[in-house]
């Protein structure tokens, strides 16, 4: 008898008459789903703009943490593995099986995987990365091997399916390695929600937020915001903080906000003296707040595909020192909102920009003046819209069997 997949785990019922249902049907893909991650945030945006234009929305997911939009269908893959590669390969067996008893017009995918329609490019290259980063070695191991499958499932040049860039830059790395056509490639301007915007009482605001951490008047406080701690750099901003003149470090706090493991951070912090100095925060739904009521965004990434932080710093108007390896660097320098360090990374020069912009405070608000005229007429808004008009492409929905059917 053949295996019949376990029943999904539902977090949301709807009616399971295919004719009741709004047409098309759309699933959406993605390993987790929680609501402080920027691959989450665009997911969430252009699954919601999908449906306000007549889409039923499934999702697809191994883990969903908060509250479930209306009208969502979210499915639970119930598997698990040892290793993370094995659970990936397990999740899409278990969701095609399930899209063979419950097919759907379009399947969206938000991690790289076989059979995608569309695919959402929130990640870098990964052919790249093994190739320039890793050890030879490491190409030898099952890991790689599955990543580099899965990643060529996406991007080989035979493969039919659409994708959604969001990074210019990482365009030659895929047509280097897989040789894809340039007109399956879509570029999406950034998604930068307009709330984010630098509200009226933006002032009261920040004076609410350093009350609450008991910041003084001359207090210089520092935000590095996302999770990933390790990539983002954390290490760096407080190498940097540490290497301050006395003065100015003495002004100085640094909160990190994050889903991730802060102990080796927070070691590291008391190691430099910096533990009285050094606060980790949990990821919140408030970060505007830390955007109005900060000095200073620090974002040293060692590598970031876009960097949704720095847009949502520049349009708070708050500045911004980064580097250059991040997709979205290039908007800090045409808006004039801080300064972007350019590769190859220098711990040095990372603590002279530091020290600079921390010691001039005229610099910070030219930045920052700067940071909010250019968010007034920059096209960095409209991403759920322009990834919505390709997903719903009329094009696209006319075929009758999705490909992530095919084995």
């Amino acid at each position: 008898m053949a295996h019949m997949p376990s029943p999904p785990k539902r977090r949301a019922a709807l009616d399971t008459n295919v004719s009741s249902r709004p047409h098309p049907l759309l699933a959406f893909i993605l390993y987790k789903y929680f609501p402080f991650g920027g691959l989450q945030r665009d997911f969430l945006a252009i699954a919601l703009e999908c449906q306000r234009r007549g889409a039923s929305i499934r999702v697809y997911t191994l883990n969903w943490q908060g509250g479930i939009p209306a009208g969502f269908d979210v499915r639970i893959a119930p598997v698990k593995a040892f290793f993370n590669h094995r659970r990936n390969e397990k999740f899409t067996q278990w969701v095609r099986a399930d899209l063979k008893r419950d097919p759907v017009a379009r399947v969206v995918g938000f991690n790289k995987m076989p059979g995608l329609d569309v695919y959402y490019a929130a990640d870098p290259c990964f052919a790249e990365k093994a190739a320039t980063l890793r050890h030879p070695f490491y190409r030898l191991t099952g890991r790689c091997r599955h990543f580099a499958a899965y990643e060529r499932a996406v991007f080989d040049a035979q493969a039919k399916t659409r994708i959604l860039m969001i990074s210019a830059t990482q365009c030659p790395f895929f047509v280097r390695h897989y040789a894809t056509p340039p007109e399956r490639f879509f570029l999406l301007p950034p998604g930068i929600a307009p709330d984010r915007k630098r509200p009226a009482n933006a002032e009261d605001i920040r004076a609410g937020l350093r009350r609450e951490f008991a910041l003084e008047d001359e207090a210089l406080l520092l935000v590095q915001i996302g999770s990933g701690f390790k990539t983002k750099g954390l290490d760096r901003a407080l190498k940097a903080m540490a290497a301050l003149p006395a003065n100015i470090r003495e002004r100085a706090r640094l909160i990190a906000i994050g889903q991730d493991e802060g102990a080796p951070f927070l070691a590291q912090a008391r190691a430099l003296g910096l533990g009285a100095q050094f606060t980790i925060l949990k990821g919140r739904d408030d970060i505007p707040r830390f955007l109005l009521g900060a000095d200073l965004l620090i974002h040293p990434a060692y590598n970031e595909n876009t960097g949704a932080v720095l847009l949502e710093s520049l349009v708070s108007g708050l500045p911004v020192l980064t580097t250059d390896v991040c997709g979205y660097a290039h908007y800090i320098l045409e808006a004039g909102a801080g300064k972007v360090l350019a590769s190859p990374f220098a711990q040095e020069a990372l603590n002279a920009a530091l020290a600079e912009l921390l010691a001039e405070a005229g610099t910070r608000r030219a930045f920052s003046r700067n940071a909010l005229a250019y968010a007034e007429t920059a096209d960095i808004y409209a991403l759920p819209e322009r990834a919505a008009d390709r997903i719903l492409d009329p094009g696209l929905l006319s075929r009758t069997e999705p490909d992530f059917l095919v084995p």
